[in-house]
């Protein structure tokens, strides 16, 4: 749970981000491990937000040249950044998991308007699954590849694996988005109790913990990752018919521009 002192200064934050870029925030949310249920005592405040521009912002004609982010150094552990509307509904459209983590959060900062829950009524029709299926393991390969093929490793890093492998699991089963939290994706997982009492022995570490630091490898972990990085390599997802999104989202952004700015 985000404290109300941490939630007072990230708001503050957010007001001088719209003083200093002309934008309005339309949601902000609390994002990477406070979200995902796995931080460790010194963990950043990854506060995530969304914005929307005054409308001759996006008719120029050197649109594509325009800085669609806005980014601040990590100050007093808060790690703060945003993107703008039309840059969001475009990730949107292509299933981009930090988008759909960012319209299904465990905290939000705020929301104006109707952003919020329109995003999230669209959502089952705008998701695919399957491109879920192909980003959630390359995900997977690439940390597992960086750090995990020493007899040492950086503990702390297995949840960085674990979690896009489950959530692939996640998007098998029940083909909808996969949750933000660990515990609700690891519900996709029936049986190994070795595997499961592996990972539990590594949460109590990383919720005590401000480093967990190099240890040797966790086995149960580390056979299951690999297990799974073999299975994925071997499986084509099904292509399903989804609703042609490109409108839907269009006249999303035209409503939602009118909305902020009338």
């Amino acid at each position: 749970m985000v404290s109300l002192a941490i939630q007072e200064e990230v708001r503050n934050r957010l007001r001088r981000a719209e003083e200093e870029h002309d934008v309005k925030v339309l949601l902000a949310v609390e994002s990477g491990s406070r979200a995902w249920g796995f931080a460790s005592p010194n963990s950043d405040y990854d506060a995530r937000f969304i914005y929307v521009n005054k409308p001759e912002w996006y008719l120029s004609i050197g649109l594509e040249e325009q800085r669609d982010v806005i980014e601040y150094p990590v100050i007093d552990d808060m790690d703060i950044s945003g993107w703008d509307l039309r840059k969001a509904l475009r990730l949107f459209w292509k299933s981009n998991p930090g988008f759909v983590e960012w319209v299904q959060p465990t905290n939000i900062y705020e929301k104006s308007g109707s952003f919020h829950e329109r995003a999230k009524d669209l959502l089952p029709l705008v998701y695919s699954v399957e491109s879920g299926i192909h980003h959630y393991p390359s995900m997977a390969k690439t940390n597992y590849r960086s750090y995990f093929q020493a007899p040492q490793v950086p503990l702390q890093k297995y949840f960085y694996v674990l979690r896009p492998l489950l959530s692939v699991r996640w998007l098998e089963q029940f083909h909808k988005p996969a949750p933000i939290e660990f515990d609700k994706l690891r519900g996709s997982i029936e049986g190994e109790p070795e595997f499961q009492q592996a990972i539990d022995d590594l949460l109590a570490i990383k919720l005590q913990s401000p480093k967990m630091g190099l240890s040797l490898q966790v086995m149960p972990i580390q056979q299951f990752i690999e297990r799974e990085l073999h299975r994925l390599e071997t499986i084509k997802p099904l292509r399903r018919e989804r609703t042609e999104v490109e409108p839907l989202l269009s006249g999303l952004f035209r409503s939602l521009l009118k909305e902020a700015w009338g």
